[in-house]
């Protein structure tokens, strides 16, 4: 890595400073619309991609070589670390992560293994390693959060209304908090292991928590999240946090130890500003304009980057991930469209 090259505009919007043009990069960026990519899919599993470093390394470097972006995600899935715990988990096509031995009562949680990094997930810390050494942008990593990964666990799969999740979690609220103790216990071991190995960011993906109302994320959720990110903080890599629907919990999150708020696209820019978020801002184009023609795309783009550019604190992303339809020149050109935009302004 050539250090007169290294773009670091990304870390430095995490940490509020200046930057050259807002960094851009998107959620599900490695993968989902390529060609190279749906070729390697025709012989690999998502699963068999994540064991292959030199593969994994290549999916994940493909967007940053295509569309210029500031930062590469590892190419890998929030399900990846869970066969460890004991969790018997797929990726069905179409479908998504699907468990068949889902969590039903106490038993089943207290039946839960530990993860051990090095041992399990190896592939994962070697991949980072390779990719410090072939990438020019600052490389993220993630891991879902406790809610999110404890849904799959007890629905079996994804799901619509969560109602298996949230029953679960009210009749009985001490299986719960074991739940979460433990899978909070996994993430923060499982992220300080790719930080170790070179991970220059993390993001938590708590998906699917916008299903629940403020009170019972306060009640359930709440104090899991604010141990992960004390414990993470010292490690001196920026936090990012992102949900979907989960505008209403917003001011619960900027009191947690983190440094990014990803923003779906229903939350915009000046109403988290105007409900007190001080933290740097993440987001947040609806993914669904991708298919729409450049000049409406164009539209809608404008206004998200004059919002985020009234602060320093600004990262242009999606608002959801980029999904199999969207064309890559399409991301190419919003790349280039959001330097330039805001390169000029």
């Amino acid at each position: 890595m050539d250090v007169n090259t290294y773009n670091n505009n990304f870390l430095k919007a995490c940490r509020g400073e200046d930057t050259s043009h807002v960094p851009v990069w998107y959620m599900r960026q490695a993968g989902r619309s390529q060609p190279e990519y749906r070729k390697i899919k025709e012989k690999y599993s998502l699963f068999e991609i994540t064991r292959d470093p030199e593969l994994c390394a290549y999916v994940t470097k493909l967007p940053v070589d295509q569309y210029n972006n500031d930062a590469a995600i590892l190419y890998k899935d929030i399900m990846t670390p869970l066969p460890a715990l004991g969790v018997d988990v797929d990726i069905k096509p179409g479908i998504g992560p699907v468990i068949s031995n889902p969590v039903n009562s106490r038993k089943d949680v207290e039946s839960l293994g530990d993860l051990t990094p090095s041992e399990d997930v190896p592939f994962v810390l070697d991949t980072i390693s390779l990719l410090r050494k072939q990438l020019s942008v600052p490389l993220i990593s993630f891991s879902g959060a406790p809610f999110t990964l404890a849904s799959y666990m007890i629905e079996g799969g994804p799901s619509k209304n969560y109602h298996k999740t949230k029953a679960f979690m009210h009749a009985d609220p001490e299986a719960w908090f074991l739940l979460m103790e433990k899978l909070g216990s996994m993430t923060v071991t499982y992220v300080k292991s790719q930080i170790a190995a070179g991970a220059q960011a993390i993001q938590i993906f708590d998906s699917w928590v916008g299903a629940l109302n403020r009170e019972d994320y306060i009640t359930f959720v709440k104090p899991v999240m604010d141990t992960i990110f004390k414990k993470l903080k010292g490690e001196g890599v920026p936090l990012i946090m992102f949900g979907v629907g989960a505008g209403h919990l917003l001011e619960e999150w900027n009191d947690l130890e983190l440094d990014v708020i990803g923003l779906d696209w229903r939350t915009s820019i000046d109403e988290a500003r105007a409900a007190g978020i001080t933290k740097t801002l993440q987001g947040n184009l609806d993914p669904s304009l991708l298919l729409a023609p450049w000049e409406k795309i164009e539209e809608k783009v404008k206004p998200i980057l004059d919002a985020g550019m009234k602060s320093n604190r600004f990262i242009f992303n999606l608002g959801h991930g980029v999904f199999p339809e969207v064309k890559p020149e399409t991301l190419k050109r919003l790349t280039a469209f959001v330097h330039e935009y805001s390169k000029r302004s």
